[in-house]
């Protein structure tokens, strides 16, 4: 039974993951705690690793009770800060750190996700063991952290997601909430770094390539992927049902 197996969410745009047991779906459509706040610097530019390696100096945690991130640097010096209570003293500190003039914003009601208008990213926990299989000595769940997806299904086959972008393609469900695909997920240079220590793996899109396109599903709509460094879906959730929860262990059912 298809189901969903993780739930991932990334508090602080550009920074590390969490998972959660659930999510609420906001209503622009994106997922509770998911982008919710971001470091935008003098520029009104976002602080993320397409921007900077930096970030894979730092390993942080985020308790969605209290609203503490848990910043852990390099040496092994860990600071904790409200989010919410105090913005200037978390943008100080990491300005100080990416040498930067930032300021802390938050989003409550969508998040600073890159599509606005979509919702979140979809992916088979198959896909992530395939992507893992086609490098020396990664984990799958080095794949996961390279990757960011939001949803995670399980007892899928690989590449389960791209069947849900292009002409005709059907939507799904978990545990009743209608996810509609809208666009393969181009992607850019994270993934091809060291989710730890932000080395760049040799060879690593060109790799990918050549192993995605080899393994293209026959289900999918070939005409709706601009080329094949792309990996998940991103999808969007019909306003009707915003304010919905997904859960882990959900079932996922696909409605033709």
């Amino acid at each position: 039974m298809a189901r969903l197996e993780r739930l991932r969410v990334y508090p602080v745009k550009g920074l590390d993951g969490v998972d959660v047991d659930g999510a609420r779906v906001l209503d622009g459509g994106t997922l509770k705690h998911d982008r919710e706040f971001a470091l935008f610097d003098a520029d009104g530019d976002v602080v993320n690793g397409k921007r900077t390696d930096r970030v894979h100096d730092l390993a942080t945690g985020f308790d969605t009770e209290s609203g503490t991130l848990r910043v852990e640097t390099p040496d092994g010096t860990v600071r904790r800060f409200d989010l919410d209570g105090e913005p200037a003293r978390v943008a100080e500190w990491f300005g100080d750190f990416f040498d930067a003039d930032l300021t802390l914003r938050r989003d409550g009601s969508l998040g600073f996700v890159d599509r606005r208008e979509m919702g979140p990213s979809v992916v088979s926990a198959a896909t992530l063991e395939a992507v893992a299989s086609w490098f020396d000595g990664m984990t799958v769940e080095s794949a996961r952290r390279r990757l960011r997806a939001n949803v995670e299904v399980s007892g899928v086959p690989a590449f389960w997601e791209d069947r849900f972008v292009g002409e005709g393609a059907p939507a799904f469900e978990i545990g009743g909430v209608r996810v509609e695909g809208v666009t393969p997920c181009g992607r850019c240079v994270v993934p091809e770094r060291d989710p730890d220590t932000g080395e760049p793996t040799p060879e690593f899109r060109e790799r990918f390539v050549r192993r995605r396109e080899a393994t293209f599903p026959e289900w999918a709509d070939e005409d709706a992927f601009d080329h094949y460094y792309t990996l998940m879906t991103i999808a969007r959730i019909p306003e009707r049902d915003r304010g919905g929860t997904l859960r882990v262990g959900d079932e996922v059912t696909v409605r033709e």
